[in-house]
């Protein structure tokens, strides 16, 4: 399942939507949840990210990034 992670980089900054990221994690899980804490400890271990949403992507919104030509998936 592909999650796309919304972040800030500095995280002792109060978030503003002109510097939030994305990343994009392609993760083995069964569902949804499991995925969103999957990925929470990931980047809670692997950064310092300010982590400020988290959402799987359908197929439909995986072509509509990979499109859009910033769709790279990220590991760790």
């Amino acid at each position: 399942m592909i999650f796309k992670v919304f972040y800030q980089k500095d995280n002792t900054r109060s978030p503003r939507r002109e510097t939030t990221d994305a990343l994009y994690l392609d993760l083995d899980v069964a569902t949804k949840e499991e995925g969103v804490i999957l990925a929470r400890e990931l980047l809670a271990k692997n950064t310092a990210y300010h982590v400020e949403f988290i959402d799987s992507l359908s197929d439909e919104s995986v072509e509509y990034e990979k499109e859009t030509g910033v769709f790279e998936i990220t590991s760790f």
